[in-house]
């Protein structure tokens, strides 16, 4: 991809943004960034980009700045129907994502992870696995440095192990990994993509490019994924499809059986023991998915059992993936921010056989929290609403358990703290985006950490 001259627009200055732009001039492009936001809030990024030669235009998009491009590189968090974006679209201007510009530099081979949960913790221990089998190594994505940023350091000899969002597929074009992974796909973000379909579809761009030399792992016990193998092997084209199962034995894959965790190559390959299903350090039965989905992978990849069964038993729990926080009065406290939709709220339910205090809340992406009532009924003491979901939530689960309206993150905790017993526990497990209060899940686990440390203070 000729960039050296280039008028490129990148559209939307976060993370992935700021790493494109300074990636785009130093290959030589003329640059501008667009963003919505105010100099203001923006003031901490400008300068460094002033200084490399980016033009900035904050506050709001121009047509102008748009029409005026060769090519336009568009941040996860804008929507593609963003009224400027639909306008250029028309003209015919390429517009791609941040991981499809990457995707035309980085070197060597990818493992690429999606999903609607498990995505973090899964790439992280990929990452930690192919590191431990001796493969050079490098971990990004929709998790610490965009995928922009590995490109300088990529060699033909190593792996970016990378987690892919929707938003981030939905931009792709010629990506293509070697192996892809798909976790899990069950109902998220419907206020981005307008309806379930849409959103499965831009899931399954991760393997659009694949071939039969790739490889595309699946989860077995997940409905949607039988569509998906169907969709992927629709071609006769597509990769070589390897499922997981924490219930059955697969034909080639990871599983498990009588308590251990096995791989095998193929239908007619022995399988071969990786580890107890008790040596597994993270609680709760979707993390045994997630540690076979790695497995699975890290095994295509060619790392022995040994090396696995390593990484595995010494992996720690990723920050706000059911991340004990402390445990105060006899009562523990849990934070799983990043339970952002109403799966993962129901995982890390399922993570504890009762005595609950939930906090729920934030915004909403478009759920139906009603699926929650059968274990909010059978496991949960009370639950404590949070921000500007709560009142959809409470009308959704009303009945189903005690609700008591908090409105405030450090309300919920004062009033959970007040009320749960030695014994029971405390899990923030929101099923709602945090952008209402908080920049990020990141910000709102931490500022839950904060207030449950003041408890004990």
């Amino acid at each position: 991809m000729e960039l050296k001259g280039k008028k490129v627009l990148v559209v939307g200055l976060g993370k992935s943004g700021l790493a494109a732009a300074l990636f785009l001039r130093r290959q030589g492009a003329q640059v501008t960034v667009s963003d919505i936001r105010s100099a203001a809030v923006l003031g901490k990024d400008i300068p460094a980009l002033l200084e490399e030669g980016i033009m900035v235009e904050a506050g709001g998009h121009g047509l102008l700045t748009f029409r005026r491009q060769d090519l336009i590189v568009v941040s996860p968090g804008v929507p593609l129907d963003t009224p400027e974006l639909a306008q250029v679209r028309a003209l015919g201007l390429t517009i791609i994502g941040e991981v499809e510009l990457a995707a035309r530099f980085l070197k060597g081979r990818s493992l690429a992870i999606t999903g609607s949960n498990g995505k973090t913790t899964t790439t992280s221990l990929c990452g930690e696995i192919l590191a431990a089998g001796g493969l050079k190594t490098a971990v990004g994505g929709n998790i610490g440095l965009p995928v922009i940023a590995l490109v300088d350091g990529s060699t033909e000899e190593g792996w970016s192990v990378l987690e892919i969002s929707s938003f981030q597929l939905e931009t792709t074009d010629s990506f293509r990994p070697n192996i892809s992974v798909i976790l899990n796909i069950t109902p998220d973000h419907l206020d981005r993509h307008g309806s379930f379909e849409n959103y499965v579809a831009a899931k399954e761009r991760i393997f659009a490019q694949q071939t039969p030399e790739d490889a595309l792992v699946l989860n077995a016990d997940d409905e949607a994924s039988a569509k998906t193998a169907v969709h992927a092997g629709a071609s006769g084209h597509g990769p070589a499809i390897y499922w997981f199962s924490r219930k059955r034995v697969v034909r080639q894959g990871a599983f498990v059986h009588d308590g251990t965790l096995f791989f095998r190559s193929s239908e007619n390959a022995a399988q071969e023991a990786i580890l107890r299903v008790d040596e597994i350090p993270l609680k709760g039965g979707h993390n045994i998915e997630n540690v076979l989905a790695a497995v699975c992978a890290a095994r295509l990849a060619g790392v022995d059992a040994s090396a696995i069964r390593v990484a595995v038993k010494g992996f720690k729990a990723v920050a706000h993936r059911l991340e004990f926080v402390a445990e105060i009065d006899g009562v523990a406290y849990y934070n799983d921010s990043k339970a952002t939709n109403v799966d993962a709220t129901i995982k890390a339910l399922e993570a504890f056989p009762g005595g609950i205090h939930l906090i729920l809340g934030g915004k909403d992406k478009g759920s139906d929290y009603r699926v929650l009532r059968p274990l909010l009924h059978e496991r949960v003491k009370a639950v404590y609403t949070i921000g500007a979901a709560a009142e959809k939530i409470q009308a959704h689960i009303e009945g189903a358990a005690p609700i008591v309206s908090a409105g405030t993150l450090a309300v919920a905790v004062a009033k959970a703290a007040e009320t749960a017993k030695a014994g029971e526990l405390v899990l923030l497990a929101p099923a709602c985006s945090s952008f209402d209060q908080f920049e990020n899940y990141e910000q709102r686990g931490q500022a839950f950490k904060e207030l449950v440390k003041a408890l004990r203070g």
